[in-house]
C-alpha cells in the first residue's frame, strides 16, 4: 500500500479525492496552507484511493500521511 505524506506541516486547506478515486502518479491529491501559501501535494504513483486520513482543516506535521493508495 502506498501513502501520500505532508511534504511539510500545516493546515489541510482541500482535499482533491475521496475513498474509491483513481489517481495517477502526479496528481495533487492534497492543497496544504502554511504560512499563507498554497501548497499542492501530489501522489508519487499511480492507485486506487483507499482512504482519506485527514480533513480539511486538520493541521498536520511534515511526513504524516494524509492518503493511502492501493496499487
Amino acid at each position: 500500500m502506498a501513502e501520500v505524506k505532508a511534504s511539510m506541516g500545516g493546515t489541510v486547506w482541500k482535499v482533491l479525492v475521496k475513498p474509491g478515486d483513481v489517481v495517477e502518479a502526479g496528481q495533487d491529491v492534497v492543497i496544504l496552507e502554511s504560512m499563507k501559501m498554497e501548497i499542492p501535494v501530489t501522489a508519487e504513483s499511480g492507485g486506487k484511493v483507499v482512504e482519506v486520513c485527514k480533513g480539511e482543516g486538520e493541521f498536520v506535521q511534515e511526513e504524516e500521511t494524509l492518503v493511502r493508495l492501493e496499487p
